[in-house]
């Protein structure tokens, strides 16, 4: 049995797990910002 396309396969799902956690980190870190500002700005 030919183990490539079971490596290839895991090497994408890794990839595009990691393209996604990174994406909604991005996506968090930019809404606690915006919320941050906000308190600042309500001062």
């Amino acid at each position: 049995m030919n183990p490539w396309p079971f490596v290839i396969a895991a090497y994408g799902l890794t990839f595009v797990a990691t393209v996604a956690t990174s994406l909604w980190a991005w996506q968090r870190a930019r809404q606690a910002e915006r919320r941050a500002a906000d308190l600042l700005e309500r001062d």
